[in-house]
C-alpha cells in the first residue's frame, strides 16, 4: 500500500481547519500546531514540533503577527532547508515575512483566507529570493488538491482577499448610513452580480477579526483613505457580534 505523504500546518484554528480539509480529500496526512485551542476532526493530528520528514509546511496565521513570525521560526529552524513553507501573505507581504528566518529562498506567499480555501483557485507569490523549483514545486502541489494557480505580485491583501474585503467594507458603510438593511444588501449583491454570498453573509462568514487585519494592513501599507474601515464594522468585531441577514 502506498503511503500517504504528511504536511505539517500551524496557524489560526478557522484556517488550518479548511486548509486540512482540502489537503485530506487529496490523501494527505495532516499534523498541525493551532495558535489557540480548537477542536478539530479527527483526521488531524497534533503536533507540538515539527517533523522533520513532512513534504511540505504552511504557516496560515492573518491577525497575530507575533504568531506568525515565531511560528515560520520554528518552521525554519526545524526543517530541512529544502523543505517548502507556504505562509499565508494577506496581512504582511512574503517579502517581509522572509527577512525573519534565515533560508528565504523556500518561502512562498498563498491567498489563505477564510471560505476562500476550498475555491478552485489559489494565489501564490514569491520574492526575488525564492528559487523557481521551489515555485514549481508548489504548483504541482496545489495542482494535486485541485487547484489552479494564479501567480501574481507580492502585494499587502493579494486578490480576491483584497477585493472581498473591500466590498463587505463597503457594504458595511452602508448599513451605518441606513441605505437598507443587511438583508437587502445581501439580495441585492448576489441576484445583481451572481455572487455566491451577499458581503454581510460573506462577513459572518469569514470572521470579522479578519476583515479587519487585512482592511488594516492595507490601510497602513497604502496609506489611501479607500481603506478607511467602517465604523459599524470595528464596533461589531471588538463586541463579537454578527448582523443577521
Amino acid at each position: 500500500m502506498k503511503r500517504r505523504k504528511k504536511i505539517f500546518l500551524c496557524g489560526e484554528p478557522k484556517l488550518v481547519a479548511e486548509f486540512g480539509e482540502v489537503c485530506h480529500t487529496a490523501d494527505f496526512d495532516i499534523l498541525c500546531k493551532l495558535n489557540t485551542p480548537s477542536s478539530l476532526p479527527k483526521f488531524f493530528k497534533k503536533n507540538a514540533t515539527v517533523p522533520r520528514t513532512v513534504l511540505l509546511a504552511m504557516e496560515l496565521t492573518n491577525i497575530n503577527q507575533e504568531f506568525k513570525k515565531k511560528n515560520l521560526q520554528q518552521l525554519d529552524k526545524a526543517l530541512p532547508s529544502s523543505t517548502i513553507i507556504l505562509t499565508s501573505s494577506v496581512t504582511v507581504s512574503v517579502s517581509e515575512q522572509a527577512t525573519w528566518i534565515r533560508h528565504p529562498s523556500r518561502l512562498i506567499g498563498i491567498s489563505a483566507f477564510p471560505t476562500l480555501i476550498n475555491k478552485h483557485l489559489i494565489e501564490i507569490a514569491a520574492t526575488p529570493l525564492t528559487h523557481r523549483e521551489r515555485i514549481s514545486a508548489a504548483q504541482e502541489f496545489f495542482l494535486s488538491t485541485g487547484k489552479e494557480i494564479s501567480v501574481i505580485q507580492d502585494r499587502i491583501g493579494m486578490v480576491m482577499p483584497r477585493i472581498l474585503c473591500q466590498l463587505i467594507n463597503e457594504a458595511f458603510f452602508a448599513l451605518t448610513e441606513n441605505v437598507a438593511s443587511p438583508l437587502d444588501i445581501d439580495t441585492a449583491m448576489k441576484l445583481g452580480t451572481g455572487y455566491p454570498n451577499g458581503p454581510v453573509e460573506w462577513a459572518n462568514r469569514i470572521g470579522l477579526p479578519s476583515i479587519i487585519a487585512v482592511l488594516e494592513h492595507l490601510h497602513k501599507d497604502l496609506g489611501e483613505e479607500r481603506y478607511r474601515i467602517a465604523p459599524l464594522l470595528k464596533q461589531l468585531a471588538f463586541s463579537q457580534a454578527k448582523i443577521f441577514t
